[in-house]
Parts: structure tokens; C-alpha cells; sequence
């Protein structure tokens, strides 16, 4: 029994003419924003002014629907620029003020050297047991 494996399931797919779903939705949603824009501005205010705050509109849905950066949608930088602006964040480059710490320096007479492991008889003897055992081996 065969399978059909689908293929290129990264691509979407085009609904409506040239576009997908999505890129429809945005065009759509940026032209019915427009529409109203205009059609409430152009009532006390030029064409000049009407069309200075219609065509940025236009402008960001057509960068939803066509504009990528670095392969990905438009949608997401916004959405990642909002939540930059809008999120908390944590400076840690800001340096604190703390008062040394004195530690003790260690004395020609003391002995106390936490560097060296320190072992017992009994795991220095199991140490030269291996070790007596491992040549006797190679050994023979």
C-alpha cells in the first residue's frame, strides 16, 4: 500500500487570486480602515491632510501582507516591537555599590590547604592496590 507524502507544507496556500487568506484579510482590513479614514476626515478637513493619514494606513497593510524580514512575517516584528516597548525590563549593566569584602590570607605555618585533596590510609592503600594490580596484569 502506498502513501501520498505531502510536499511543500510550508507554503500556503492561494485562496483568493494571487493571494492567500491571510494576505487578503490584511489587504481588506487596510482598505476598509482607509475607506472610513477618509470618509470621516474628508468631511471638515482637504484632501492633502485626509490623505496624509490615509496613505500610512494603506502603507502597514501592504507590509502585513507582503513585507518579510529575515523570512518571516511583518506581523511578527510589530508584535515583538510591541512587546519590547510595552514589557518590563531588567537592567543588570548597572553597577551596585558594595563594600569589599576582607578575607584572610593564608599563613606560611598553616597547613590548612584546600587545594590538595587529603586522603585516608585505608583509600591510599586501595589506591596501590589498583595500581599493583594493574602492572602485575600488563605484566603477564
Amino acid at each position: 500500500m502506498q502513501f501520498h507524502v505531502p510536499q511543500f507544507i510550508e507554503v500556503e496556500d492561494k485562496i483568493f487570486g494571487p493571494f492567500t487568506f491571510k494576505q487578503f484579510i490584511y489587504l481588506a482590513g487596510g482598505a476598509g480602515m482607509a475607506f472610513v479614514v477618509y470618509k470621516i476626515l474628508d468631511s471638515f478637513l482637504p484632501l492633502v491632510i485626509t490623505l496624509f493619514f490615509v496613505i500610512p494606513i494603506v502603507a502597514l497593510a501592504v507590509a502585513f501582507a507582503f513585507y518579510k524580514i529575515n523570512d518571516k512575517p511583518f506581523i511578527y516584528s510589530v508584535e515583538a516591537a510591541f512587546r519590547y516597548y510595552l514589557g518590563e525590563k531588567l537592567y543588570i549593566w548597572k553597577k551596585e555599590n558594595r563594600p569589599m569584602e576582607i578575607t584572610k590570607k593564608a599563613k606560611k605555618g598553616d597547613t590548612d590547604n584546600s587545594l590538595v585533596p587529603r586522603l585516608s590510609d585505608s583509600k591510599l592503600k586501595d589506591l596501590s592496590w589498583g595500581l599493583d594490580v594493574l602492572t602485575t596484569s600488563k605484566e603477564e
